[in-house]
């Protein structure tokens, strides 16, 4: 049942926890961003980020360095509809697990 659905049974996973939050905490935010009603001038700019973000999630083994940058465009998308701050920092928190990219 659950594969039928695209998901993974969670016991006996080898698949990386990060990913797992972030999937969750962008998922979260996509739905949050989806219920609000009125239009924002950079609301595209933050659903497709966060299909960006999703995809790297989906993928398994998300960039460092692209992960941040659609974080940035997202918080600069969205930062000012507070309804959405909560999912924001989930998502921020999410990246955060992944560590600071490697230096030059």
């Amino acid at each position: 049942m659950l594969r039928s659905l695209g998901q993974r049974p969670v016991t006996g996973s080898d698949e990386d926890p990060r990913v797992a939050e972030l999937r969750t905490a962008v998922s979260r935010l996509r739905r949050e961003l989806a219920a609000i009603p009125s239009e924002f001038p950079d609301r595209a700019i933050a659903e497709d980020e966060l299909a960006a973000l999703a995809a790297m999630a989906a993928g398994g083994a998300p960039e460092i360095p692209r992960l941040r940058g659609s974080l940035l465009l997202v918080a600069g998308a969205i930062g000012s509809v507070s309804a959405l701050s909560r999912g924001l920092s989930d998502v921020k928190q999410a990246v955060d697990l992944f560590g600071e990219p490697p230096g030059p």
